[in-house]
């Protein structure tokens, strides 16, 4: 093996991987046996930490950043002057299992340009699975791009190897796509998660009824969106989100905030760098769409079609409904305490269970690790000693943000993730 060409190779592919986004944690569960390699834990993946708080890495390269295509918005387009590079089949094994090895990695997520087509690409992306799984045993995680266009088959086999399967949709908006990506169309993207959204719940049922049956891409699929190449407003960008979520099944939507790569003028937003605040609060309002409740109509609407960049979206959606509040802390269901701001998840649990011993007091709540400086402002007790309510809802925000130093005040630098 030429080493200093391989090292050459890695420069190359590993740095154009950043700007896929779409790797993390994935509940996938691939135990090892007495004569494999590597443990899948089922959780971090791409730099992310297990409940234990260990962290764990991947090796995250592009097969080639070769393409086919001239995307406007990709650093890989092939009207790019960039360094080109393509590894073998056999060189992204050795890679993973030396890396695996040295204890540098516990998995690889793997992406890749499409250079001759479709099929050409997958089936290069599929063999190197297939090699780590079945020659070295290798049971670390697997994160595979399925690339729109390769055939049934291919994804079918795909499936076979991998933890996690991944689809980029690219742009929110099917004009945005013909704008900046003429030559994709969203129904490539469509089709081949609708395949693997029907085959994950079909094998799913297969393992149901007979537990030998064959893992199938056990972390399920996830997808990616550029956000700010284009001109989508977050209402846009959430409801195709919450059409992944409830139709395809999705594990995660990745929101990537486009960093100015390029001078194409087919961009409208060219020299305009997203802030990294509205990545992380389309992050939240993701959030809330899976696990709080919430609506997209709920937290964006053609009133407010954006996010708010100066508090995060449960807060917006609260000041905007005052007239559901305060809630008594001692009574409110599950449903209503988890859109209470400074109240998560585990915070409502505890809750819950707590007030089975008693009747709850505000420093009852701040034992229970509850943000109660703003949690303060929603809620009512049996106790007439809490004055906060009435308040306009301008009094309230400035009166809440006053109480927080935001790390995000005033913080408008560029995230930099692209696809």
């Amino acid at each position: 093996m030429n080493f200093s060409r391989i090292k050459e190779k890695l420069e190359v592919l590993a740095d154009a991987a950043k700007y896929d986004v779409s790797c993390s944690s994935s509940n996938s569960k691939r135990n090892n046996d007495n004569k494999g390699l590597g443990n899948s834990s089922g959780l971090g993946i791409c730099h992310s930490f297990t409940e234990d708080g260990r962290c764990i890495s991947l090796l995250k390269i592009l097969l080639t950043n070769h393409c086919i295509f001239d995307c406007a918005y990709c650093v890989s387009r092939k009207s790019n002057d960039v360094k080109r590079a393509a590894f073998t089949v056999e060189e992204v094994v050795d890679l993973t299992m030396n890396f695996y090895r040295r204890n540098y990695i516990e998995g690889l997520f793997l992406s890749s340009g499409i250079f001759h087509n479709a099929d050409y690409t997958m089936e290069r992306l599929v063999r190197i699975a297939k090699n780590l799984r079945q020659q070295h045993r290798f049971n670390g995680y697997i994160h595979l791009k399925a690339i729109p266009g390769a055939s049934n088959e291919l994804m079918e086999e795909a499936g076979l190897y991998a933890d996690r399967l991944s689809v980029n949709i690219e742009m929110p908006t099917e004009k945005s796509l013909k704008l900046l990506a003429p030559e994709k169309k969203h129904r490539d993207m469509i089709t081949p998660m609708t395949f693997l959204s029907s085959s994950i719940s079909e094998r799913k049922e297969e393992r149901r009824l007979n537990k030998k049956a064959p893992l199938f891409a056990p972390a399920g699929q996830s997808t990616q969106m550029i956000v700010g190449a284009s001109a989508e407003n977050d209402m846009e960008i959430l409801g195709m989100a919450n059409y992944f979520y409830d139709s395809m099944k999705m594990k995660r939507v990745y929101y990537s905030g486009y960093v100015p790569i390029s001078t194409d003028n087919r961009l409208p937003m060219i020299g305009t760098p997203v802030p990294m605040i509205r990545e992380n609060r389309l992050y939240q309002a993701d959030w809330l769409l899976r696990y709080y409740g919430f609506s997209v109509n709920e937290l964006v609407a053609p009133q407010h079609p954006h996010l708010d960049l100066d508090m995060d979206p449960k807060l917006s959606w609260a000041l905007r409904n005052l007239h559901q509040f305060p809630v008594d802390v001692n009574t409110a269901d599950m449903e209503i305490l988890l859109r209470i701001p400074g109240i998560g998840f585990l915070g409502a649990r505890k809750i819950v269970a707590a007030r089975e011993h008693g009747e709850l007091r505000p420093e009852d709540l701040q034992k229970l690790g509850i943000v109660y400086s703003r949690a303060k402002f929603f809620l009512k007790f049996s106790h007439p000693f809490i004055i906060h309510r009435d308040l306009p809802a301008e009094h309230l925000k400035s009166k809440i943000l006053g109480l927080q130093n935001s790390k995000y005040k005033n913080n408008f630098t560029p995230q930099l993730s692209l696809f």
